[in-house]
């Protein structure tokens, strides 16, 4: 006889972990017992060799699904005699560092019983077990049990308590078990947010949304708009009550068979698409996709959900099958509502009906987006579903560290031990409410996760929010604080996500980024590892006229580049006014409001301009887009070897050695295109031509900096890498030159990794040079 002690790191509390262990232990017939301490979980078990050696194998081969094991380790101890298994209370004392699982779709045991009109929970809108359903967004605090989530209200039926104290339950201590006897219930709203006396519901909903109607429906993280996706009328009106001119709605289908009649799809699409994270994935559409002309304006990729609440599952299934636009619960670019009150308010106007429940919901989360790209998942914002699954650090933390991330597309990230909690998406900090839930949410991170952070790390941009919150925060504790670059923190991210710890190449392309020359960077090529960088080159600098207006005017950087140039554009100048069109040179003569930027997502959206693709913008990234699919669609029609193009020219300055980076000289790249376009060539042309001239530049730029270090790893990181044609392209090319090379797959490539970045920098800074590695 032997015995056992095992200690267990990882996503393995209220994932159904401990009632595992006790059956699996049970079939074994072994004894000992299974108990949460602190963030982990302990083991001790008794028996022969054999049976102790299979249980180990099978804790990792055959856990639950909601389950991850970052670590296993066991010792052996005295055998004590016992005779049976059992699940323990955790001791007071080791309450700790609790690893959440993420909110999960339904699985397929409660999803049998949502449409099993034997079984008691039949039809109930929150149906789920230690496999499935709600976690961050109900969570109140620390540790996580029940009256520590919003569940807290709703005491259990007798028949309820007794699956929850059943060890050979699947609802075995899940916490947010429920059923129609002792559970939250659906609730009928008017468009002004009075009662609608109504005898289902959800019946009530789902046939004003056959009749036309817009409706907002109280979900798992916050509150959807949605309509028929195949009713123009509806989708029309959406998009002008929300103020949503032209940005891809998203679209919810009952299954992956509704889905392939609407798009194009790959194993690993629906692999993503049907996994328990059910994220929206963005795939091409089909050409005769039935739905409204106004989904996805100009757009070839559609964003497709499944269902992925019991509620989802019955408003889907009482639709019939037709698809719904299930897009965020707000107006244009606003936080997404989650609670009754401020829904009712903000969506007036907007929604027709409400379908609104009362679980609250205390932490807002909205959908996550990602896509595959080269067979490899590549996340476009990570939240629901994945957050706040942990990270593997490169290194150990010494201290707890609090990284604030960036101003748009917000996320924080906490690093304890060998984790990095990175946060669910959380919007951009110019918006109030998404700051107030920034600062809200970090405080219940860190006592979730049992963090007081005594080094807090933030972008070195001065007028960044997330900025002024670190400066007060770090003011308040007396702790040390950290300013990172922020193309060295997209740099190290991807780094992060990998494991990467050597010095490496960081191919950094983004919209803007505070420089440390106080210029707007955005096209950089950085030499370095966590602890420093270097600039080893940058794309020209050119004006920025107008500032944050040239975002949304990609003409004004047509303007720009072409003026730098020494170019006109005949078929650009035709569609400017001619007095704005003055008014704007000048601005640039005189540098006025027009500050100097290196950025490489200004300069595709100089070429989308020049091409004819598109002058102004009505969303973030729109004309790069375009642009890429344009780029796209013409791989597509022209077969390698039968028609191909070749690139525009481009010089790199200081290219032999010296103390100052390198510059691509993108002159000859914007003359070439002007000439294209002045001669009619055609816009897919064009930007075929310019995607692979930025591939060249890429490659170039890389074995340059090759010949003279010995590096031969490069990563790509920025939110221009979201182009998955450049990404593709670029890492193939760089392979076919012999570099190394890692893409985002963890966190996205845009704003949204920053935080990852900071932390790993931070953690590395602090480290002696004999530190973790």
């Amino acid at each position: 006889m032997q015995r056992r002690v095992i200690s267990i790191h990882g996503t393995v509390q209220g994932v159904g972990f401990r009632p595992f262990v006790y059956t699996l232990a049970s079939r074994l017939n072994l004894a000992g017992f299974v108990k949460n301490h602190g963030g982990s979980v302990t083991i001790e078990v008794e028996g022969e060799s054999r049976p102790l050696d299979d249980f180990l194998s099978k804790l990792v081969s055959q856990a639950p699904p909601l389950a991850r094991i970052d670590g296993l380790t066991w010792r052996p101890t005295s055998p004590v005699g016992e005779r049976q298994f059992s699940i323990v209370a955790s001791d007071d004392h080791s309450v700790g560092a609790i690893v959440i699982a993420p909110d999960t779709a339904t699985c397929e045991d409660c999803l049998a019983e949502l449409f099993d009109p034997a079984d008691r929970r039949y039809r109930y809108s929150f149906n789920n077990c230690t496999n499935c359903g709600p976690r961050l967004t109900i969570v109140t605090g620390a540790p996580y049990d029940r009256p520590r989530t919003t569940m807290a209200a709703f005491a259990m039926c007798d028949a309820c308590r007794a699956e929850y104290e059943d060890p050979t339950n699947r609802r075995f201590h899940a916490q947010p078990i429920a059923c129609p006897v002792c559970g939250p219930r659906l609730e009928a709203l008017d468009a002004t947010g009075k009662r609608v006396d109504v005898d289902d519901a959800l019946a009530w909903f789902a046939a004003a949304i056959r009749e036309g109607q817009i409706g907002a429906m109280k979900g798992l993280g916050g509150y959807h708009l949605i309509c028929d996706a195949r009713n123009d009328a509806a989708v029309a009106e959406l998009r002008k009550r929300k103020h949503r001119d032209e940005k891809p709605f998203a679209v919810m289908v009952q299954n992956a068979a509704a889905a392939y009649t609407l798009c194009e799809i790959s194993p690993a699409e629906r692999t993503l698409l049907e996994s328990p994270r059910r994220p929206i994935v963005l795939m091409r559409r089909r050409n005769d996709a039935e739905l409204a002309a106004l989904i996805a304006p100009r757009n070839h990729f559609l964003g497709l959900m499944l269902p992925y609440t019991p509620l989802h599952h019955l408003l889907l299934h009482a639709m019939a099958g037709t698809p719904l636009v299930m897009t965020s619960g707000n107006r244009s670019d606003e936080p997404i509502a989650y609670d009754e009150p401020d829904a009712i308010e903000r969506l007036a106007g907007i929604a027709d009906v409400f379908l609104v429940h009362n679980r609250p919901i205390h932490v807002r989360c909205d959908d996550s987006v990602t896509r595959i790209v080269d067979g490899v998942e590549s996340p476009v914002r990570r939240s629901r579903g994945y957050a706040p699954e942990p990270i593997r650090m490169p290194a150990m933390c010494d201290v707890p560290i609090l990284a604030v991330g960036a101003q748009q597309k917000s996320t924080f990230a906490l690093g304890v031990e060998r984790q990095a909690v990175v946060s669910h998406h959380l919007g951009d900090l110019d918006h109030l409410e998404a700051y107030r839930a920034f600062e809200r949410d970090i405080a219940l991170y860190e006592q979730l996760f049992d963090v007081k952070p005594a080094l807090i790390v933030h972008d070195q941009h001065p007028d960044y929010a997330s900025t002024r919150y670190a400066i007060r925060r770090a003011t308040e504790l007396g702790v040390e604080r950290i300013a990172v670059q922020h193309h060295h923190a997209h740099m190290a991210s991807c780094m992060a996500e990998h494991g990467l710890v050597g010095p490496v190449i960081g191919v950094t392309f983004d919209g803007t980024g505070y420089g440390t020359d106080g210029a707007i960077w955005g096209g950089e090529f950085l030499i370095g590892d966590y602890k420093q960088f270097e600039r080893a080159a940058h794309l020209r600098y050119v004006a920025l006229p107008g500032g944050d207006r040239a975002i949304k005017e990609p003409w004004r950087m047509a303007i720009s580049h072409l003026a730098d140039a020494g170019m006109t554009c005949r078929s650009l100048e035709g569609r400017v006014d001619a007095n704005t069109l003055r008014a704007t040179r000048q601005m640039i003569e005189r540098k006025f409001n027009s500050p100097m930027t290196s950025s490489a997502g200004r300069l595709f959206d100089a070429v989308a301009a020049i091409a004819g693709i598109r002058d102004t913008v009505s969303t973030e990234g729109q004309a790069a887009i375009e642009l890429e699919q344009l780029a796209s669609g013409w791989v597509e029609h022209h077969v390698a070897g039968v028609k191909s193009v070749a690139s525009y020219p481009f010089e790199i300055v200081n290219a032999s050695p010296s103390s100052d980076p390198m510059v691509i000289d993108t002159r000859p790249i914007i003359r070439a295109a002007a000439e294209d376009a002045d001669a009619g060539v055609a816009s897919a042309t064009i930007a075929r031509k310019f995607q692979l001239t930025m591939v060249d530049v890429i490659v170039a730029l890389c074995i340059a900096i090759r010949r003279s270090t010995p590096l031969n790893t490069v990563v790509l990181s920025g939110g221009v890498f979201m182009n998955a044609l450049l990404a593709t392209e670029s890492a193939a090319h760089l392979s076919v030159a012999g570099f190394k090379v890692y893409r985002h797959q963890l966190v996205p490539p845009n704003d949204g990794g920053i935080s990852l970045g900071q932390l790993a920098i931070a953690n590395s800074r602090r480290m002696a040079p004999s530190g973790d590695a």
